[in-house]
């Protein structure tokens, strides 16, 4: 009987210990960047979201206010809280002292219809006292008034909007802080062409908004901040209604009248 001779043993080829301790240690310095890349891009997601809801807020309650809007009823559902911190001056323009003024959606509540929230962020600057007529500066006394509004997104997550009733979801929704500043338009008192600038004075009002967002637990806000513009063309009517003394814009329009032969 014939015997084949015995095939050699092939040796089979794997990795080394040395090898897996190697390539584990790549993939943990991978995933260690990774990792820390996905918060960054959390936190950039979120602050582009938010942006982009300051964004199209602005956008409403610009127009809202530049127009003199006596409708909008649905800013009840965001706007919770109006502040006027007045700063009162006397006949030498000297500090005198500051009255703070709240206004908000709870009992006894103001801010109940679009009327009124619109009439109080349309404060002027200075006025002749509290409550008073528009007036230019306050070197020759008034009040400095100081209107914030807290609000919450009027854009955003369908969730948190309206008819939504649940508290916990609404003390959760982004909100945030607005200061409105009706400014008269700076003129140059020692303008030679005095009725003009006097004029001007009385009929060019900037309108600016500043927003702070987030609006925190504890009353504070978060690093966002914008300011936005606009000239407003006009003057600022005054109407007392609802014990409350409301100011509007009265936007008035132009156009190029053939020259006088």
């Amino acid at each position: 009987m014939k015997f084949s001779p015995a095939k050699p043993l092939r040796t089979t080829a794997a990795f080394t210990l040395v090898e897996i301790a190697i390539c584990l240690a790549i993939i943990g310095v991978a995933l260690v960047a990774i990792i820390g890349v996905l918060p960054i891009g959390m936190n950039t997601q979120r602050d582009n979201r938010e942006d982009t809801i300051i964004g199209q807020d602005a956008s409403v309650l610009l127009e809202a206010i530049r127009s003199g809007a006596r409708g909008m009823d649905d800013l009840t559902n965001y706007v919770f809280a109006i502040t006027n911190s007045a700063a009162v001056f006397d006949t030498n323009g000297l500090f005198v002292g500051q009255n703070i003024y709240g206004f908000t959606n709870s009992a006894p509540s103001y801010l109940t219809n679009g009327l009124n929230i619109i009439g109080l962020l349309s404060t002027p600057e200075f006025t002749r006292g509290f409550g008073g007529e528009p007036i230019p500066n306050v070197y020759r006394g008034g009040v400095s008034n100081h209107i914030v509004a807290y609000v919450r997104a009027l854009s955003g997550i369908a969730a948190e909007k309206p008819p939504q009733n649940n508290d916990i979801m609404r003390d959760d929704a982004f909100s945030y802080r607005v200061l409105c500043v009706n400014a008269p338009m700076a003129v140059d008192s020692n303008s030679v062409n005095q009725v003009y600038t006097r004029n001007l004075g009385f009929n060019m009002r900037e309108l600016r908004m500043t927003f702070f967002w987030p609006l925190l637990p504890n009353g504070n806000t978060g690093k966002g901040r914008q300011t936005f513009r606009v000239n407003v063309a006009g003057q600022t009517a005054q109407v007392f209604t609802n014990g409350l003394d409301l100011y509007f814009y009265q936007p008035q329009s132009f156009t190029n009248a053939p020259p006088v032969p």
